[in-house]
């Protein structure tokens, strides 16, 4: 099989004529039926609506006919919607789908599945008991990350160019680091679909995974708010890097104050001197909150949410869950919520609602914020996954993600950029991070990173060729 291009390539071959949309989409589905055994990314395929929609014509917009997947916790007329959860089996195929999926396909992209997911998205890797682990590409033994690691993994193997994500405490980062791709989390109203709740706390924002800097920005215009219902000014596609310099703050360590392990210090400590020579001034800084009793009240809202999902189901089958249904991390998770004295959810949020305002302030003196995304690199399969048993789970997700979820937190951008693999091939995604509303920020840092410092031609052991 021939390297797949990225999106943008894609879409512009089809435009020339060098390939019809439905050889794209044909190509796309080969791919994925080699790969799929290998790694265990795709939840449900949708081929058939998929070649229906290429056969009709009228494609349209900036991949037009371009396959791609979407994340398996959101409605595609047709589907039906797994959340990457043994309950949903019986679930009838939706009959609506939201904004969102709508302007994708009026970008022309043409979804050819659905991309796998760990439980609900409550954890940072995709190891759901209802479909078994994905895997990394980069080496099939390690997680690719989660909740969208069956979106990266398809992406980072060339099964597709890009592929649905979303992040409610890192779910677009987290996988793009532990597969060697590009992930922006948007700010919180930014996008399509965006849901601007009274309290606002709706810490989960939609976007892709990507293999370049071009695809996810042009996927960011074509799909974010416009007109009145836009919370922020529109960025529209920008195409390259820009020559202010940037003041650049770095994180010296977790949230929860534990040091990166030294295979990611090493690619902090090389992006430093990247940023340096490209004539960034970078400087130590310090998280602007307690990332203690910030990660204590994320907890909070986490395990209310694993609560919400038994109480749906409750309402839905006139049963309580059982671990026939959901896995015993889930089931944990509701029980520590109801057992949270009253009113420690609203304290929670009071307290949170707090964060995004010290977060601006931090931008008083920078530009933009970098980190890792991970504390480690991409751990092995089984490490952290919905059976292992609660206490246990909890000390292994502090070693492994604790950069990520304050950007939910205070509604603002931050993306992955693939910039360092260690010693034996794994990737090792750095985090940079801007003030509410400054994708452009981050976009034009990222095109200029790629370019000083190029990712897209790596390849991983499992590749589609």
């Amino acid at each position: 099989m021939a390297e797949a291009p990225d999106g943008t390539e894609l879409a512009a071959m089809i435009r020339r004529g060098d390939l019809t949309a439905i050889e794209a989409i044909d190509a796309a589905i080969a791919r994925i039926e080699v790969l799929q055994p290998k790694l265990n990314f795709l939840v449900a395929e949708t081929y058939e609506r998929a070649r229906d929609r290429a056969k009709a014509g009228g494609l349209s917009g900036p991949f037009a006919g371009v396959p791609y997947l979407i994340k398996d916790m959101f409605d595609v007329v047709g589907s039906t919607t797994r959340y990457g959860s043994r309950f949903s089996a019986a679930l009838p195929p939706a009959g609506a789908q939201g904004p969102m999926i709508d302007a994708l396909e009026r970008a022309g992209l043409v979804l050819i599945g659905r991309s796998a997911l760990g439980e609900f998205g409550f954890l940072p890797t995709t190891e759901p008991l209802a479909f078994g682990p994905t895997r990394s590409p980069w080496n099939p033994e390690r997680t690719p990350g989660g909740s969208s690691g069956g979106a990266a993994a398809a992406v980072s193997s060339g099964a597709v160019p890009m592929a649905d994500a979303a992040d409610g405490g890192g779910s677009i980062r987290i996988p793009a680091s532990a597969c060697g791709l590009f992930g922006l989390k948007p700010s919180r109203g930014r996008m399509v679909g965006d849901q601007m709740p009274a309290a606002g706390f709706d810490v989960t924002v939609q976007h892709g995974l990507t293999r370049t800097v071009r695809d996810s920005a042009t996927l960011f215009a074509a799909t974010e708010r416009q007109g009145e219902s836009a919370v922020f000014a529109p960025v529209g596609v920008v195409t390259t890097a820009n020559l202010r310099r940037l003041r650049v703050g770095l994180v010296p360590h977790g949230l929860n104050g534990r040091a990166a392990d030294p295979q990611v210090q090493t690619g902090v400590d090389a992006t430093v001197r990247l940023l340096a020579g490209l004539g960034h001034a970078v400087r130590p800084t310090d998280w602007p909150i307690d990332g203690r009793e910030q990660g204590a009240d994320f907890m909070t809202l986490w395990t209310n949410a694993a609560f919400d999902v038994t109480r749906l189901i409750r309402q839905m089958t006139g049963q309580p869950p059982d671990a026939r249904q959901l896995e015993p991390f889930t089931l944990a998770m509701a029980e520590m919520a109801a057992a949270a004295p009253e009113g420690a959810l609203d304290a929670a949020r009071t307290r949170l609602r707090a964060v995004a305002a010290a977060y601006d302030r931090w931008f008083a003196d920078f530009d933009v914020i970098l980190s890792p995304v991970l504390t480690t690199p991409p751990i092995p399969i089984g490490q952290i996954a919905g059976d292992v048993p609660f206490g246990t789970m909890f000390e292994r997700l502090g070693r492994f993600s604790n950069y990520t979820t304050l950007h939910n937190i205070a509604g603002a951008p931050a993306m992955s950029v693939p910039l360092h693999w260690t010693d034996d091939g794994l990737p090792v995604g750095l985090q940079f991070a801007a003030r509410a509303g400054d994708e452009r920020t981050l976009f034009e840092l990222a095109f200029e990173l790629e370019a000083a410092q190029p990712w897209a031609h790596r390849r991983p052991a499992v590749w589609a060729d």
